[in-house]
């Protein structure tokens, strides 16, 4: 049988005229006229003649070719196809390939719609960029495990809980994304990274608030008709988040009233419904300054481009030493509300743009208790100017 093996030598191989010529078990060269040639495997599997090509001459070796030539004889003499083993390692591989990084951005983008803008803010994919891809992202997902999830996240398991938590949720997604591609995934591997991290002893904390009593002298001090200034000026003065505020534009104000998309709204259970603002005379007179500095029509433009950040109004703050940050203001008119007038929680809610009730009671109520907000909103800002600071009851109406 040795015999029957092996009858090329490389110099032959290099030589030799156009023509077929066998080294034994199978195994072909076939020469073309051109100089170059096929190395070919003829096997018998399931009484049919199989023809499978190991390769040209000038890529692959003699010696490479016999190696090939076995390893597929051998799956011969275990009763399978050696091409259709092939093509099914080639799949495999293909499969087993896919990087973390290209499937989580197949995931972000298959969700895009699903998003607030698009996710053009990029708050979905951040916690993946900064917390995961960094030291995962180059990592076929096949490969990923507990413990590789276990050791991205340790570091601010329990410092950053929040931040760590949705990192986890977007690389739970992004694996279930990747099994519906047909990848080899381990679906359970963020659950048993998180048994193996424990329990997250961080609490998260609510957003530092001005107390409402301080809010007066802190908007008295934003007075210098800059861009920031009239943003955060308008923030306390409506009670609304940051997101809305900033990509404000002409065209959603009317009259005194400012109506916000409803898919630019966070938390909402219905985002199809838009949520209408009631502007107060201090607020309109904000608006008004704020349309001279207007461009492309957003009411809060950056200096280079786009619409100022959230950063710009956040540093401000820090610049001034405080604590608080552009969010708490929510809460400070929140709490202004409980600590200084009889408003019926409904109403009170829906000041911040919160969703009251079940489906069926919002189904029958037909109200948005617009002129209770009106009349409260104006309040709240005589209030913030250091006009008024009396305790006042509004009633539900419909």
């Amino acid at each position: 049988m040795t015999r029957a093996l092996n009858k090329l030598n490389a110099p032959k191989v290099r030589t030799c005229s156009p023509g077929k010529y066998s080294d034994g078990g199978g195994l072909w060269l076939v020469k073309r006229g051109d100089g170059g040639g096929q190395w070919v495997l003829r096997v018998t599997i399931h009484g049919r003649r199989r023809e499978m090509g190991l390769g040209s001459m000038s890529e692959v070796s003699l010696k490479e070719a016999r190696e090939s030539a076995e390893k597929w004889r051998a799956k011969v003499r275990d009763n399978q196809d050696p091409i259709k083993e092939r093509e099914r390692e080639r799949r495999e591989a293909a499969r087993n390939m896919h990087l973390l990084k290209d499937v989580a951005l197949d995931a972000f983008e298959s969700r895009k719609a699903e998003l607030k803008g698009d996710g053009i803010a990029g708050r979905w994919f951040s916690p993946l960029q900064l917390h995961i891809l960094p030291k995962l992202g180059k990592v076929p997902v096949a490969d990923i495990d507990q413990n590789d999830i276990r050791d991205v996240l340790q570091p601010i398991w329990h410092t950053k809980a929040e931040t760590a938590r949705k990192a986890m949720n977007r690389l739970a997604i992004c694996l279930k994304h990747g099994a519906a591609l047909g990848l080899d995934v381990d679906l359970q591997a963020t659950e048993k990274a998180v048994a193996l991290l424990g329990k997250q002893r961080h609490k998260s904390q609510n957003m530092p608030a001005l107390n409402w009593r301080e809010v007066p002298a802190f908007y008295e001090s934003l007075s210098d008709g800059t861009v920031t200034h009239l943003a955060l000026r308008l923030l306390i003065l409506t009670g609304v988040r940051s997101g809305p505020l900033r990509f404000m534009t002409e065209a959603q104000i009317e009259g005194d009233v400012w109506t916000i998309p409803g898919e630019s709204m966070k938390g909402r259970k219905d985002a199809t419904a838009d949520y209408r603002v009631p502007l107060s005379t201090e607020a309109l007179a904000v608006v008004e300054q704020a349309q001279r500095l207007a461009r492309d029509g957003f009411m809060f433009p950056s200096i280079r481009k786009g619409v100022i950040s959230d950063a710009t109004m956040s540093r401000l703050m820090e610049r001034r030493k405080l604590d608080a940050r552009p969010h708490g203001f929510r809460s400070s008119l929140r709490d202004w509300i409980a600590d200084t007038t009889d408003t019926p929680h409904e109403i009170a809610e829906t000041c911040l743009g919160h969703t009251v009730g079940g489906s069926v009671e919002r189904a029958y109520r037909r109200t948005d208790y617009l002129e209770q907000r009106r009349v409260l909103m104006e309040r709240w800002a005589k209030h913030v100017m250091g006009q008024n600071g009396r305790v006042f009851q509004l009633v539900t109406g419909q």
